[in-house]
């Protein structure tokens, strides 16, 4: 098959896509498949082939080599943030009956709507924090979120990946600050209650038919939160398998697994939780997680004992039989 590998982004997340696409690059069976090298930015689509730009052809997703146009057979989604985490990518996919791997168009922008998510996960019983939820040019006043939720709180984007525009208010002199940090990446944000405990991230995944749980990874950061530092320039601690007694860890798995149907997903998926008083409490779920060096989900299918080539293959062979929405 000719096998599209697609990175990048328009967010400030390319980077990191960039990192997660090499991953894939090098895991790919080259035996089986042609694989190509696809670059969705800011200044442009392209195939990149032995470091020659190839411009996409938006109109079937293809691109001429100069001898011939090359179609894909299936693209594999590693972009993180938009347009290929949000959904906007997926349905461009399925206009062109294009296979790609992970969850459709539907679940990419409910997943990337941190408010939407909380708001359908409250249905199944999965605890998660307090919150409440701001529009740019709404006015909020910093002391009646403190009366609500307490201090310290988060103020973090509604729609937003690796922690960006994410900070903790400790002192409300801060307040302000937070919030044109937020801004600054979406017009809409959530404040939300600040929960004590452990913080875990879980890797999920359909696997050959079956909502597999690969691991639990223990987050110990060196900043006030999990924030783009700690994730990406080494001011974390991640330890796989978490340090949870039995119990912990079983209901971990069990919220996981149930986050994961509940959101209707597919594909990979790195779900965050703080472990409050023994209960896992959602944060966020993560449908294209990071899979460069530093990334917990590789470290995750490491653990498991899972070839990485052979979980590319799987992924590959879900979206091969699934059908666009509009066909069913």
């Amino acid at each position: 098959m000719n096998i599209a590998v697609v990175m990048g982004g328009y967010s400030d997340e390319s980077v990191i896509s960039l990192r997660s696409g090499q991953l894939i690059l090098n895991n790919l069976d080259r035996s089986k498949h042609q694989v190509f090298e696809v670059h969705i930015l800011k200044d442009g689509w392209n195939a990149v082939v032995n470091g020659v730009k190839f411009p996409i052809n938006k109109a079937d997703f293809s691109f001429h080599n100069g001898v011939s146009d090359i179609h894909f057979d299936v693209a594999i989604n590693t972009i993180h943030g938009t347009p290929g985490e949000d959904g906007h990518l997926q349905s461009y996919w399925e206009l062109l009956e294009l296979p790609y791997t992970g969850c459709n168009f539907y679940q990419s922008a409910l997943t990337f709507n941190k408010r939407d998510t909380l708001s359908v996960l409250s249905k199944f019983g999965i605890p998660k924090a307090n919150s409440i939820y701001v529009s740019k040019g709404q006015e909020i006043s910093g002391e009646k979120v403190a009366a609500a939720l307490g201090l310290p709180f988060f103020v973090k984007p509604n729609q937003s990946g690796s922690s960006l525009g994410v900070s903790r208010v400790d002192n409300l002199a801060d307040f302000e600050k937070a919030l044109a940090f937020a801004f600054s990446e979406d017009n809409d944000i959530l404040i939300e209650s600040y929960l004590k405990g452990t913080e875990v991230s879980v890797g999920v995944l359909n696997y050959r038919g079956q909502t597999t749980v690969l691991g639990i990874t223990e987050i110990v950061s060196q900043n006030d939160f999990f924030d783009y530092e700690a994730k990406y320039e080494g001011k974390s601690e991640e330890i796989t398998p978490a340090r949870l007694d039995a119990q912990t860890e079983r209901l971990v798995r069990e919220t996981a697994a149930k986050a994961y149907e509940a959101l209707g997903m597919n594909g990979f998926s790195r779900t965050d939780f703080i472990i409050m008083d023994g209960i896992p409490h959602f944060i966020e779920i993560n449908t294209n997680p990071g899979l460069s060096p530093q990334s917990i989900f590789p470290q995750q299918a490491a653990y498991a004992g899972m070839n990485f080539s052979d979980l590319l293959e799987n992924e590959m062979a879900i979206a091969l039989q699934r059908k666009p929405l509009w066909k069913k």
